[in-house]
């Protein structure tokens, strides 16, 4: 089993929310920073949004204002509420954690990933 677990993908029209949760395994025991990142085809993975355990937030330029992380009152979940979403966000979505204090994302662990497909 992957060490991180989403879900919440699918298949959404232009302009329409979805909402991604992801749920650490009982193998992880030290998270600070948590975040989501995605990969499109034929395009590099990259950071969509991150927080760290008091909250410290960073986003992906084209999502700021669109998108929101947050982290769940359970031990090692992340949560990513995409709204007035766009065509280009098609990719997979991939849950991501580190045991270090960092405003940018390095993960340590992974999701198995979760497809979004933003079309009309």
């Amino acid at each position: 089993q992957a060490p991180l677990v989403e879900s919440g993908g699918g298949l959404v029209q232009p302009g329409q929310s979805l909402r991604l949760s992801c749920a650490g395994s009982g193998g992880i025991f030290t998270i600070n920073t948590m975040g989501w990142y995605r990969q499109a085809p034929g395009e590099q993975r990259e950071l969509v949004a991150s927080i760290t355990n008091d909250g410290r937030t960073k986003y992906l330029d084209s999502v700021k204002g669109r998108f929101t992380v947050s982290r769940g009152d359970a031990k090692n979940t992340v949560y990513l509420q995409m709204n007035s979403l766009k065509p280009e966000g098609t990719a997979v979505y991939y849950c991501a954690a580190s045991p270090h204090y960092s405003d940018y994302l390095i993960p340590d662990y992974w999701g198995q990933g979760t497809q979004i497909t933003v079309s009309s």
